[in-house]
């Protein structure tokens, strides 16, 4: 219940009878609960208003829904309309990764086998330079490299 817990609840009825009195409090807690039901009461027959309004395509239409964490859990990932699992099953993170290191590398698939890179040895020389061998010392004349995100 909200959070409260026993000793806090303690608190706040001795702290009621404090402020209220022992002869007023009963009359007190009658006024807030005949309060909460007719605030309960008006947001039903809101709730009843709306639907009726919508007409009979939105029968089933419930206020949750308008939360976006339960529409989308409702509509999107408890049914399997869109064919969404057989997407999240067909897709091999492993086989793409390896597509994209190879397509960064140049390699193709069908010359390289996964994580060979070509020599000089095999007759084959890397189609790109290889962005990961740092140089000891810039060529006489070249400007050092410049990282714009280093700054």
């Amino acid at each position: 219940m909200l959070d409260i817990g026993p000793l806090e609840l303690v608190a706040l009825v001795v702290l009621a009878v404090l402020i209220f009195g022992p002869d007023k409090l009963p009359k007190m807690i009658q006024d807030v609960s005949r309060t909460l039901r007719k605030i309960r009461q008006f947001s039903e027959s809101a709730k009843e208003d709306i639907r009726s309004e919508l007409g009979p395509e939105f029968k089933d239409f419930e206020f949750e829904d308008l939360n976006p964490k339960a529409f989308v859990r409702k509509h999107v990932l408890d049914k399997d309309e869109l064919g969404l699992k057989e997407i999240r099953n067909g897709f091999d993170l492993k086989a793409e990764m390896t597509d994209v290191t190879d397509a960064v590398h140049g390699r193709t698939g069908d010359a390289a086998a996964p994580g060979a890179a070509p020599s000089a040895s095999d007759g084959g020389s890397p189609a790109r330079p290889d962005l990961l061998k740092k140089r000891d010392k810039p060529e006489p004349g070249e400007r050092p490299p410049f990282d714009s995100d280093a700054t």
